[in-house]
């Protein structure tokens, strides 16, 4: 079992930047590929990133192509997300999630994933 904390989230203008972070409990972090998602009021939730197990594989959303970065820390557990370039509608909340899965998949709905953290507010503002 896996357990994930997101934390970095916060009120930022547009145009600014921010670093979300998602610490994993447990000792087989290594093995789970990784995604961020993101979900609006009254909206369904959505791919923005992913990354495999080691790192060496990276996906992105449209929406967010050029201004995220998806990245991971296996020794200390954590995935992170640089969100530069903000913009409104990047506001949401953003979700971490591991997921167990075959060599080369690439992961992009939520059905996808294992297990999920609670979520961290991104406001941006214009």
């Amino acid at each position: 079992q896996v357990q994930l904390v997101e934390s970095g989230g916060g009120l930022v203008q547009a145009g600014g930047s921010l670093r979300l972070s998602c610490a994993a409990s447990g000792r087989t972090f290594g093995t789970y590929a990784m995604g961020w998602f993101r979900q609006a009021p009254g909206k369904e939730r959505r791919f923005v990133a992913y990354i495999n197990w080691s790192g060496g594989s990276t996906y992105y959303a449209d929406s967010v192509k050029g201004r995220f970065t998806i990245s991971r820390d296996n020794p200390e557990n954590t995935v992170y997300l640089q969100m530069n370039s903000l913009k409104p509608e990047d506001t949401a909340v953003y979700y971490c999630a591991a997921a167990r899965l075959g060599i080369g998949t690439v992961a992009t709905t939520p059905s996808d994933y294992n297990y999920w953290g609670q979520g961290t507010q991104v406001t941006v503002s214009s």
